[in-house]
């Protein structure tokens, strides 16, 4: 599978990362975001339609595991 850094490409988007039916569908979408720019587009795309405080904060979390995969 190849991956891509643009994010056009990406099957899945903030909003089907986001907007899924339930919690644990919105919880996998944020688990498996890849990198820290697919990270980057989740929070501005939740930031502008949602802003749920909780998705927000499962959000920064994975940017900290993100971050520490990185070192």
């Amino acid at each position: 599978m190849e991956t891509t850094d643009d994010g056009e490409n990406d099957e899945f988007p903030p909003e089907k990362r986001l907007e899924a039916p339930n919690t644990r569908l919105i919880d996998a979408g944020i688990a498996t975001i890849p990198d820290m720019e697919t990270l980057r587009e989740c929070v501005a795309y939740e930031n502008a339609h949602q802003n749920r405080t909780q998705i927000l904060r499962r959000l920064k979390w994975r940017a900290e595991e993100l971050r520490e995969n990185e070192e």
